[in-house]
């Protein structure tokens, strides 16, 4: 196994993104910039009904109208594009039914596309896809994922009459003895809305097709260009190395741009039936209705806990709603493996049940956003812990040290069937209390109330899997990669071109990669260059999803790096006829005990120009590296999340005083960007706690279809996020020692509010049960409104 190395700067150092400077001059190179001549712009037409059977189309009008290129149907694209199953070798219960880019028979959701109208402009498309006319018959629908498993209720797809896709029965240890042993029992009750990522940039691709040689070359807003490079390939009925993805500027991605959706499918096969460059790009109300949704549950669980305070055993059961299709190629089970493999995780406990049921409705699929179910994870298994610690009448925070999983612990085989080899809680623990002065934070509260305010505090501790190996998709027989690769080169001035599969959506994930390669080869950083998202010029990779880029993507990155600067030492030693052994390559000079001996760039153009001065050696000056985790499924980080509140209880409103994260994820590569990122995901979560649902009505009609119907948080919602790094040993398994972070802040960040505000209504004799924590469901928790 590989242990961690030490690393010299600039790793380690809090630098902006490279491409900062020029994103905010405006001089940004999205999707919807491109424009290719002779191209077609498309406008989708898509069902106003949540579920109805297509009895015809009619698009006669729509054809005839000025400036229309053509009307395209599933019939039209079957010839040419085929259907997919969103299925999973880890599920094999899992009931997928076939879906194809456009409705074809039946819609099954409200915004669901049914046909895309091609024209000169996109304006000429929208109002050309009015004039088109389907007869429909409407079918019963069903939205609320109880009445979709109550009896009676109408079946989705007939390979599910139950609409039922999955369920998951998990059993460890007597957990009925354990309750029944228990001094303490503790029940609570939950639900989750709906919610979609919105990043800034909506979705957008731009497809040309090259007939004579069976080329597609397609730009998109993606995380995961290789992914789509496959996907594409197998669709179509092309050859992958036919087909090229670039991702240049991605305005955000939070999971929402790692899917593969039918409409952008349709987009590709419009180009290679009309033989021209086709556009598409997203306005809001299509991604609100077509955009990947998430983390709609109905949770009960209970928690047992023995007289001196000791958890005993945990019993979840889960109702997740994942829409009208299981998201393809990943499937819609990430977030149920979530929940249950996260519950009770960063605690010692001998027994554990769970129970899940996923369950179709006339509703948009849901797939992975930002934290994929551990936020449910992390909420239930809080709200828990603080339920059982109320019943055992102890502090919340005692409560928590007395069942945190400590090193004598590890490897922990958790009841959940999840094994964690390395968590750092008493590492984290001592973080906070060294950061936030807890004693005084408690006298504020009491100080509050007596007061008259209704203040809060809540305290939880959270797990991120990160760094997903090949063992979830790979064996579950999906082509999703779980490596990433690096190649770099000695350009002729010293300078060096790194060739990167991991992708940037503003993350800094290519930062990273510069100060990696820097530090490994010994090089300024100004005289890296990274390029990535192009599956042209770089080698398969995974992408961005589940906090990867550094701690898979970085490990390549280093590894490549050693080895060219290995060649370039002896190199420099045929040269300079020395022993490489004493040569150091440090900011672009060759040094050895006397100091500089040769420039980098010398050597460079030497091996270039004149590589017969090496005595017959060929110099290698490109040298690449592939890594994968293969030591575990997952590196887990750990932490705490700290959120103080205060409630109106006249009008149920929440404002958020302090919010601290607590987190320890091995080596830091750029602080800056690791706390930048925290942040960001900490709001996110903290609009999923506060504001975010996506509402539909009973017939499955989307009630939020806009930013004023969708409300997001802004800056006057949020506090200052406090970040703080534990410290604690590199990761081993690896020479950079880095587990991901880019989830951490939305997994434990609505936990922490809602635990928050049901201590500040407790002295009312209040609870809230649902999230997201609106107004009316405050007041209805205080009894002052009904629910």
């Amino acid at each position: 196994m590989t242990e961690p190395v030490t690393i010299d700067a600039p790793v380690g150092v809090p630098l902006p993104t490279a491409r900062s400077a020029r994103l905010v001059n405006g001089a940004g190179r999205f999707v919807a910039d491109a424009r290719p001549a002779g191209g077609l712009e498309v406008a989708f037409v898509r069902s106003a009904h949540a579920s109805a059977r297509i009895l015809s189309i009619d698009a006669a009008a729509a054809r005839a109208m000025p400036g229309v290129a053509a009307v395209l149907t599933a019939a039209d694209l079957a010839p040419i594009l085929k259907s997919f199953r969103g299925t999973h070798g880890a599920f094999p219960d899992l009931v997928a039914p076939r879906q194809t880019a456009l409705a074809a028979d039946i819609v099954r959701w409200s915004g669901e596309p049914v046909a895309l109208v091609l024209a000169a402009s996109r304006a000429v498309a929208e109002d050309a896809a009015e004039l088109v006319e389907i007869d429909y018959d409407p079918l019963p629908a069903v939205a609320d994922p109880r009445a979709a498993v109550a009896e009676g209720a109408p079946a989705i797809h007939p390979e599910a009459p139950d609409n039922v896709a999955l369920t998951l029965i998990h059993e460890k240890g007597d957990v009925d003895a354990a309750f029944a042993q228990a001094a303490h029992v503790a029940e609570l009750a939950f639900s989750f809305g709906r919610v979609t990522g919105v990043p800034l940039e909506t979705r957008g691709i731009v497809a040309t097709y090259e007939a004579g040689e069976r080329r597609l070359t397609v730009s998109m807003s993606h995380q995961c260009p290789h992914q789509m490079n496959v996907e594409f390939a197998g669709l179509l009925g092309l050859d992958v190395e036919k087909v090229r993805v670039s991702c240049l500027d991605v305005g955000g991605g939070f999971g929402v741009k790692q899917q593969l959706y039918g409409d952008e499918l349709a987009v590709c096969a419009a180009a290679m039936l009309t033989g021209r460059p086709v556009r598409f790009i997203a306005d809001r109300l299509e991604s609100m209705v077509s955009d990947i949704h998430a983390r709609e549950h109905v949770v009960t669980g209970r928690i047992a806990v023995d007289g001196e305070g000791r958890i005993l055993a945990f019993d979840i059961d889960d109702l997740f709603a994942i829409g009208a299709y299981s998201q393809y190629p990943r499937s819609s089970a990430g977030e149920i493996r979530s929940v249950i493999g996260l519950a009770g995780a960063p605690y010692r406990f001998c027994a554990m049940r769970g129970r899940a049921r996923v369950v179709f409705q006339n509703k948009p699929p849901s797939g992975h956003y930002r934290g994929v179910g551990h936020p449910i994870g992390c909420a239930v298994t809080e709200g828990l812990v603080d339920a059982g610690a109320a019943a055992a009448g102890i502090d919340p925070l005692e409560f928590r040290r007395i069942n945190l999983l400590t090193a004598a612990d590890l490897p922990y085989a958790s009841p959940n069937g999840t094994t964690f080899p390395r968590l750092t809680f008493p590492q984290c623990l001592d973080a906070l209390e060294k950061a936030v002065d807890l004693p005084a934070v408690h006298r504020d509260v009491a100080a509050g109330r007596a007061e008259g305010r209704c203040l809060g505090l809540g305290i939880v501790a959270f797990v991120e899997q990160t760094s997903r190996g090949s063992g979830f998709y790979g064996d579950g027989g999906v082509a999703v990669s779980s490596r990433d690769s690096c190649t770099i080169r000695l350009e002729p001035t010293g300078g060096l071109r790194c060739l990167s599969s991991v992708t940037e959506q503003g993350q800094g994930s290519e930062m990273g990669v510069t100060q990696i390669v820097a530090a490994a080869v010994g090089v300024p950083l100004e005289r890296v260059e990274v390029v990535t998202g192009d599956t042209a010029a770089t080698a398969q990779g995974g992408g961005t999803w589940g906090s990867r880029c550094l701690a898979i993507g970085g490990e390549a990155a280093w590894h490549a790096g050693r080895k060219l600067r290995t060649e370039i030492l002896e190199l420099a030693g045929s040269l300079l006829q020395a022993d490489p052994a004493t040569l150091r390559l440090m900011d672009g000079a060759i040094h050895d005990a006397s100091g500089a001996r040769m420039s980098l760039a010398d050597l460079a153009v030497t091996a270039h120009y004149r590589p017969h001065a090496f005595g017959g050696r060929h110099p290698q000056l490109v040298q690449s590296a592939d890594y994968s985790p293969l030591d575990g499924p997952f590196r887990a980080g750990s932490g705490f999340q700290l959120s103080l509140v205060e409630v109106d209880v006249e009008l149920g409103s929440v404002k958020l005083l302090r919010h601290v994260v607590v987190h320890e994820a091995g080596r830091i590569v750029n602080p800056l960007l690791a706390d930048e990122q925290i942040r960001g995901a900490v709001a996110q979560g903290l609009g999923s706690a506060l504001f975010e649902e996506l509402t539909f009505d009973a017939e499955g009609q989307p009630l939020a279809t806009t930013l004023a119907d969708y409300r997001l948080p802004e800056a006057s919602d949020l506090p200052d996020i406090e970040v703080v790094h534990a410290k604690a040993p590199p990761i081993p398994g690896s020479a950079l020692g880095a587990a991901g972070l880019g989830e951490a802040g939305t997994v434990g960040a609505a936990a922490a509010v809602f635990n928050a505000v049901n201590d500040a209504l407790a002295p009312y004799g209040g609870r809230v049960s649902a999230m997201p924590l609106t107004m009316g469901r405050i007041l209805a928790g205080l009894g002052r409104v009904k629910g």
